[in-house]
């Protein structure tokens, strides 16, 4: 590893996210194995031993910190977002597991015991697993900094004044709160694209990078304030209009109405796949989260991986939304591993050719405030 966090930033990191209480004394690091279905990759093992160093560092200053770490494993969910397996296993020292199944079910534990005694929790994970462990985190109430997809391009951005980005992520929540639409322009070679965001009868999130309150878990790397738009449990959504999304060199349209991409308006083998996953997976095309990230600003540039690529500008979501409020869930999808939320980030370095030429949010005193143009923040944060 080129780039790490030493013990010191460990310690003070777990200090600044979770300000730990002193009666939490057990934390985990929890990370997802490669099995027969999803193969291992560079990055995936890369990520393993950045927990295990995360492990000994930590072990190193148990006293310090006051908490005993441990290292827990546990089989992929095959998608991000997707149901977590039931049980995991406490990882015990030497090489770990390469495979999923080389793991003995003698040795594994229920996640709910795992949850009982580790009331913080570090998720440096393949698959993302916000989505369901911010509804474990209810139950159980812990708190956890999920992490998918982390490497070590993020490391940096674990060094930022989460204060200053909290303050700023604060400062879109309550503007999305007052919110009851947002009305995008995308604009790609060839054409123009008008979308609409129904905000009615919703609450937006703030992801400032801070987790002092049990029961809650959100990303790290953080920074950003995000909402689900309505999507018509009561009366018809107003989310309507088109969304253009860039896969590598072909820009795929999509058509929404009632807040669901309904129809693939272009052609190509990406446009294909997608109206054939629309067909499959009606679910997926739940418009799941309006997000507002900030850290761009803060000189962190984007590195191919949603994470931390979502934190730097506007994004827009697909899929399952009931982790942050929506109506959308894993009873929605045909199979556990259908189970996906999956953001599409507008900034130059993730789709080229497409940028927010304008994006407005209506207030519900019918005033509309100019929030972005040209991909960039034009709205004054204070």
């Amino acid at each position: 590893m080129t780039e790490r966090l030493s013990g010191d930033e460990l310690v003070a990191l777990i200090r600044r996210v979770f300000q730990p209480r002193e009666n939490e004394t057990g934390l985990a690091i929890l990370v997802d194995l490669p099995d027969a279905t999803v193969s291992d990759n560079k990055d995936w093992a890369t990520r393993r031993e950045i927990a295990a160093d995360w492990l000994r560092e930590l072990e190193a200053r148990q006293s310090e910190l006051g908490m005993k770490p441990v290292l827990a494993i546990y089989r992929n969910a095959h998608t991000n977002n997707g149901e977590l397996p039931d049980r995991c296993w406490i990882h015990a020292g030497g090489d770990m597991p390469g495979m999923a199944e080389n793991l003995d079910p003698a040795l594994s534990i229920s996640f709910a015991d795992l949850f009982a005694a580790n009331p913080i929790i570090l998720v440096p994970s393949q698959f993302s697993a916000t989505a369901p462990l911010k509804m474990a985190a209810k139950q159980h109430r812990f708190r956890a900094a999920t992490m998918g997809g982390f490497c070590e391009g993020m490391i940096p951005a674990l060094r930022l004044d989460y204060t200053e980005v909290n303050r700023r992520v604060a400062f879109l929540k309550e503007k999305l709160d007052r919110a009851v639409g947002a009305d995008f322009c995308f604009e790609y070679p060839g054409g123009q694209a008008a979308l609409h965001l129904d905000l009615r009868f919703r609450s937006a999130h703030a992801s400032g990078g801070l987790l002092p309150n049990p029961g809650t878990a959100g990303n790290l790397p953080s920074g950003e304030a995000y909402i689900v738009p309505f999507e018509g449990e009561t009366e018809p959504s107003r989310s309507a209009g088109e969304l253009p999304v860039q896969f590598g060199q072909e820009i795929v349209r999509y058509r929404i109405e009632n807040n669901r991409a309904i129809e693939v308006l272009t052609d190509g083998a990406r446009s294909r796949e997608e109206a054939a996953h629309l067909a499959k997976e009606p679910a997926y095309g739940n418009i799941a989260e309006l997000g507002l990230g900030v850290l761009a600003a803060f000189g962190i540039k984007p590195i191919g991986k949603v994470l931390l690529d979502e934190k730097l500008g506007a994004h827009i979501a697909f899929g399952r939304s009931e982790h942050f409020g929506g109506q959308v869930g894993p009873k929605d999808f045909s199979s556990p591993g259908a189970v996906i939320h999956i953001d599409r980030v507008y900034v130059p370095e993730t789709q080229p050719d497409v940028t927010v030429k304008t994006l407005d949010l209506v207030m519900d005193d019918g005033q509309r405030l100019p929030l972005m143009r040209d991909g960039q923040y034009v709205v004054d944060f204070g």
